[in-house]
């Protein structure tokens, strides 16, 4: 996993637009505010969803509680039982919105820690043959994690979120992000039932990655 420099992201002059996105979650209507960026290059594009609860701030803003989230789409969009980024995405609206203040960074271009759909895929096919994950992204000729957080910690800066409660079961993203300059004062874990079918994939994250699950 990589943490890049703030002054490595060389970024296009329109890099960020916003507007208001209305989305449904669990019956209700929320209204969020939809931050897009863009970094060097097309690829590079990242969402950010923020949530604030008037009701609930008084004066200043509370440091917001913030979730960084790989772009999945096996899991996110069809739900997959390999492994448990849609229930943490899930965990993670529940959360936010349940805050004062906070905010989803939704980073798709970190899809299978940032090796890509296609060779996700190619990975998934060698753990059906008995490699774990992090063998089978050695043998498919991928880093174990290729993330770089150096966009996503611009994208915090321009937030004004330097200093954030972290949802995340993974030290090494903290380490990531601090390393770039944002304050985590505290990491907040989203803990998932495993089920027969990531049972696995979980027990390497923490035997061998380190997630505090």
């Amino acid at each position: 996993m990589k943490s890049g420099t703030l002054t490595s992201v060389k970024l296009p002059a329109d890099w960020s637009v916003e507007t208001i996105l209305p989305i449904e979650f669990k019956g209700r209507e929320l209204t969020l505010e939809a931050h897009a960026y863009r970094g060097a290059t097309e690829h590079e594009q990242i969402l950010a969803l923020v949530h604030r609860d008037p009701a609930k701030i008084n004066g200043s803003l509370p440091t917001p509680v913030v979730r960084v989230h790989s772009g999945c789409v096996t899991g996110d969009i069809f739900h997959s039982l390999r492994c448990d980024c849609y229930q943490q995405l899930q965990e993670a609206l529940q959360i936010v919105t349940d805050s004062a203040y906070g905010a989803i960074v939704y980073v798709p271009h970190h899809e299978g820690r940032g090796i890509g759909l296609f060779k996700k895929i190619q990975a998934y096919a060698l753990q059906d043959q008995g490699l774990d994950t992090v063998e089978a992204n050695i043998e498919v000729g991928a880093p174990i994690d290729s993330r770089d957080y150096a966009l996503t910690a611009r994208v915090l800066n321009d937030l004004g979120m330097t200093e954030i409660k972290l949802l995340s079961n993974n030290p090494a993203k903290e380490l990531a992000l601090k390393a770039l300059g944002i304050r985590v004062v505290e990491r907040l874990p989203i803990v998932i039932v495993p089920n027969k079918f990531n049972e696995r994939y979980l027990a390497t994250k923490r035997a061998r990655m380190a997630h505090k699950l």
